[in-house]
Parts: structure tokens; sequence; C-alpha cells
């Protein structure tokens, strides 16, 4: 069969169901017997299992599961005692090989004392990270994650 050759109704008459036996969807309107999708009103959830853990809570806990969230890369206290720049930010330390990328997600982590005085603008650092630079006469300043810049087509 050719796309050409098929037959088509435009005007299809829309068939009303529960009319009686001759009409040909009578009794039961193809709802088939009983239950609970036969009666009015009733609807599942998507995703409702019968009371079974639904398929995408049980995906995530299957063996081979792969979070597609990134998780922040580290940076350490003395890793920044080797740098030369005083303000150091997401830049700088990729400049500097200590992480992938300026625009991923960035903690600093306390690992040692800061021998000299720094400006760190970093989205994340754990509470000790922020003590080490503060004893060290430097400051600690929270900034938003550096976003990607947008292609336009």
């Amino acid at each position: 069969m050719k796309f050409h050759e098929l037959n088509v109704d435009k005007s299809k008459k829309k068939t009303r169901v529960g009319r009686g036996i001759s009409a040909g969807r009578g009794k039961t309107a193809g709802r088939g017997t009983k239950g609970q999708k036969a009666r009015t009103g009733s609807s599942a959830k998507p995703g409702f299992s019968g009371g079974q853990n639904p398929l995408m809570q049980q995906l995530p806990k299957l063996p081979g599961f792969k979070s597609h969230i990134k998780k922040a890369e580290n940076v350490t206290t003395t890793q920044l005692n080797s740098l030369k720049s005083t303000t150091i930010d997401s830049n700088v330390l990729f400049d500097n090989g200590l992480i992938s990328s300026p625009y991923v997600k960035i903690k600093l982590l306390f690992s040692g004392d800061i021998s000299k005085k720094l400006t760190i603008k970093l989205p994340a650092a754990s509470q000790k990270a922020v003590e080490a630079i503060e004893s060290s006469g430097g400051q600690f300043e929270k900034v938003d994650r550096l976003a990607r810049p947008t292609t336009k087509k």
C-alpha cells in the first residue's frame, strides 16, 4: 500500500459508548468487567504500581545506576599556598590546573594552614577552611558559580 492509496475519511463520526447493544459499545462500554478502571472518576496517578515501589523510584536503587549530577571538585588550602595570585577565583584555579573547568562546582576544603594573605571568591568552602583563611589575614567571599556562556544561533 502506498501513501496516496490510503482511504481516509475526513469526517469520522465519534462513537457514542454505553448506548445499548445495537450501538456496538453497549453494557460495559468497552471498560471490561468491574474493577477500579471500570468505575467513573477513578484514575491512578502516573507511575502508580499498585502499592509496589514505582519504576522511576526503583531505578536509582538498581545496580549500575549512575547519577548525572556532577560532584563538586575539591581544592585544598595547601594547594592555595603554591599559587602566585593573591585573589583566587575559579578562573585562577583553572589556569593553574587545579580544576577541570572554570564552570564546575568547586569546594574549598581544609588541609593545612595558609601561609599568605589571600582573598578567595568561591561558591563553597568548609568551615575550617574559612577559619584558616581568616586566621592568615585573608578573607573568603561566597559567590555564585560561574555561568557557562550561551551561544546564540
